[in-house]
């Protein structure tokens, strides 16, 4: 049974070449453009499952083609995994906020790349919880109805700023999360985090969820995750 189509968009044909033979070798169906232009064109006739971008593309620039399928409703949920090289932590920062999944940093481990890649599809296919479900993860109890945490059957106090972070976080173990994402699930009324503040709710969080605060996870220079 053929696997999932897998979109390789880079202009360097070594890349591509690395990347089609490594992802065919693991059953994939992989296609190759080597521009962000020929890159819209395929994703939105070929439906493709999921999308390796590289950031540094002539013309219409990985950046652009993130920004481009983000806002067409029939390639909106393609998942979008950024190939970039070091040192472009504003770039990922803003391919995160626009929507890409995740990120591999050039040079890179073929290993590594097909792992990646397996882990956002395999997130793909599943259906994050309900905004009202109980979560239950790493001994950790999250009940929005009652706004309610327990670690290991205890009672956790957070404000309610912690709590809508923790719970943005848990609802996508694995998944990302810029500041500026956990401002936005943060955001309300009585809410006054900022993307400066982050970091200060996140080692106070940390700190009040005890050894269950160990799966946070920092992404140095982009933001945090949870654990899966």
């Amino acid at each position: 049974m053929a696997k999932e189509k897998i979109l390789v968009v880079d202009d360097e044909e070594d890349i591509l070449k690395l990347v089609d033979y490594n992802l065919a070798k693991e059953g994939y169906r992989v296609g190759t453009v080597n521009s962000g232009e020929q890159a819209l064109i395929e994703a939105r006739s070929g439906s493709p499952d999921l999308i390796l971008l590289d950031l540094m593309l002539p013309g219409v620039d990985g950046l652009d083609v993130c920004r481009i399928l983000r806002s067409d409703p029939s390639t909106r949920t393609i998942p979008i995994v950024m190939l970039t090289a070091k040192g472009e932590e504003a770039d990922i920062v803003t391919g995160l906020e626009l929507g890409a999944d995740d990120y591999i940093t050039k040079p890179f481990s073929p290993r590594v790349l097909v792992a990646r890649v397996k882990a956002v599809l395999r997130r793909d296919k599943t259906q994050p919880a309900s905004e009202s479900d109980v979560i239950t993860i790493h001994g950790i109890r999250i009940d929005p109805h009652r706004h309610r945490v327990e670690v290991d059957d205890q009672p956790i106090d957070l404000t309610l700023t912690e709590f809508r972070i923790l719970h943005a976080l848990a609802r996508r173990p694995g998944w990302v999360f810029t500041r500026y994402q956990i401002v936005e699930c943060s955001r309300g009324e009585d809410s006054e985090v900022t993307d400066r503040s982050v970091d200060v709710h996140i080692v106070s969080l940390r700190r009040k969820l005890g050894d269950a605060g160990a799966n946070i996870d920092t992404v140095r220079g982009v933001g945090y995750r949870f654990k899966e």
